[in-house]
């Protein structure tokens, strides 16, 4: 099935001219792709129906059907499938993880600009503040967005779409670290470790250095595994004592 959508996308593309208006590619009417692609028209309804769910195909009443490029959806769906099904386990969801965001975080100690910095620097301090108020929501939010925010920086859509949609198949987990690194109250001016660790890596980015980025990129993996860790294993033996609050906090 995928080659054939493959190969009718390619057929659809060839046959389809660009818009007036924006550009896009427009196809022909059902009545011409019918003849022109020696298919039925059943046939063709039912894969451009699909075509449509997945995100390459745009139809409009009155406006017509254009080809489109899918965004994340697509492959969170994948993986939500793949993940739901055994092909594809959590641990490989999240060295993926890591692989990629460590290669942005070098990747962006190059290219981001003063401003970047800046921006990712608020990110942190969100988070350290959305924390200690009690915020869980908001605080991963801004934990989300400053992951996001590499990829901006580093500006290639291929690993903003793999960002997104690891992220996705991610996001239930990372709310379960979240929610483990915070059942221990923080002693008074103390942040999270799993929030503090980002100002390493903002630093590393604001010195141009990207083995640092590396580094300290690295460094987030091994605090967040060790929250992860502690949540799987206390699920599996609940009388066994959490981390300290020495593992959980940080100064700033």
């Amino acid at each position: 099935m995928a080659l054939d959508l493959a190969q009718l996308v390619r057929s659809l593309s060839e046959q389809s001219v660009p818009d007036a208006e924006g550009g896009r590619l427009r196809l022909p009417t059902e009545r011409e792709l019918v003849s022109r692609l020696e298919i039925s028209r059943g046939s063709l309804r039912e894969q451009l129906s699909i075509l449509e769910h997945l995100g390459f195909l745009d139809r409009t009443q009155g406006r017509g059907s254009f080809l489109t490029a899918p965004d994340a959806t697509f492959l969170q769906l994948y993986f939500d499938l793949a993940g739901h099904l055994g092909h594809l386990t959590q641990p490989q969801f999240r060295s993926a993880r890591e692989i990629l965001e460590t290669a942005l975080a070098e990747a962006a100690a190059r290219r981001a600009t003063a401003d970047d910095v800046d921006e990712l620097r608020g990110l942190v301090d969100e988070m350290v503040r959305a924390t200690a108020a009690g915020e869980a929501a908001a605080a991963l939010e801004a934990d989300l967005d400053f992951h996001r925010r590499l990829c901006e920086i580093v500006g290639n859509p291929v690993f903003d779409l793999m960002h997104d949609a690891l992220s996705h198949t991610l996001r239930s987990e990372m709310v379960d670290r979240r929610a483990s690194a915070t059942e221990v109250p923080l002693p008074p001016g103390r942040s999270l470790v799993i929030d503090t660790v980002h100002y390493g890596i903002v630093e590393a980015i604001d010195g141009r250095d990207a083995e640092g980025a590396r580094a300290a990129m690295r460094r987030h993996f091994e605090v967040w595994s060790s929250f992860t860790d502690a949540t799987a294993h206390h699920a599996a033996h609940p009388a066994t004592s959490a981390p300290d609050d020495g593992d959980r906090a940080a100064g700033r």
